[in-house]
């Protein structure tokens, strides 16, 4: 995209599938990033977990495929790393989980098929995060139990990275705690 725009190096901001792209994006190109913000990235990484993890995800696909998306919205947006935002703000929360009903039922399966199941996890991307110099954000909200070992892991890895905590915040972070979320982030890419 940004050979495509003519843009030779941007800021690179991503939140949970779009951390884990940022940090790819960062190890594999950063002559090209001014600098990466990874917000919400690890779940899956938890090597424990990592055949319950599979099984989940697996499960989770074919319900997508079977109950479509009416049944899944309500499942998927009320998880425990989501209800923090319900909490905070029902009707932001409603608006998230109408927009979310909105999209293709096939598409989530697909894309936890191959994606969520064939990506690395954070902590095999070790060495390519030792070698990292870009300035580096990691946000992750302290609710959010999943991404926690894996956000704590990238700050020890990545010498150029700064780590925000949002509290009380779970993985609908950029939305839950806007405000602050762009606060951090603003002032991050001021600093660079």
């Amino acid at each position: 995209m940004l050979d495509g725009l003519g843009i030779e190096q941007a800021h690179i901001v991503g939140l949970s599938m779009g951390g884990y792209a940022t940090l790819h994006f960062g190890i594999r190109h950063p002559e090209r990033a001014l600098s990466l913000v990874v917000a919400g990235a690890g779940y899956g990484s938890g090597t424990a977990d990592r055949e319950a993890y599979v099984r989940d995800i697996e499960a989770t696909a074919e319900r997508f495929k079977r109950d479509g998306m009416a049944v899944m919205a309500d499942i998927y947006t009320r998880g425990p790393t989501r209800v923090q935002f319900i909490d905070k703000d029902p009707l932001g929360w409603e608006e998230f989980r109408n927009q979310f009903a909105a999209q293709s039922a096939l598409g989530h399966a697909l894309t936890l098929e191959g994606v969520q199941l064939t990506r690395p996890t954070i902590f095999e991307l070790e060495a390519g995060m030792s070698s990292l110099t870009v300035p580096t954000l990691i946000v992750v909200g302290d609710e959010d139990e999943p991404c926690l070992e894996p956000a704590l892991f990238m700050k020890r890895r990545i010498h150029s990275s700064g780590f925000m905590v949002l509290p009380r915040t779970g993985h609908t972070l950029n939305l839950e705690e806007a405000d602050a979320f762009n606060a951090v982030v603003d002032d991050f890419l001021a600093t660079v």
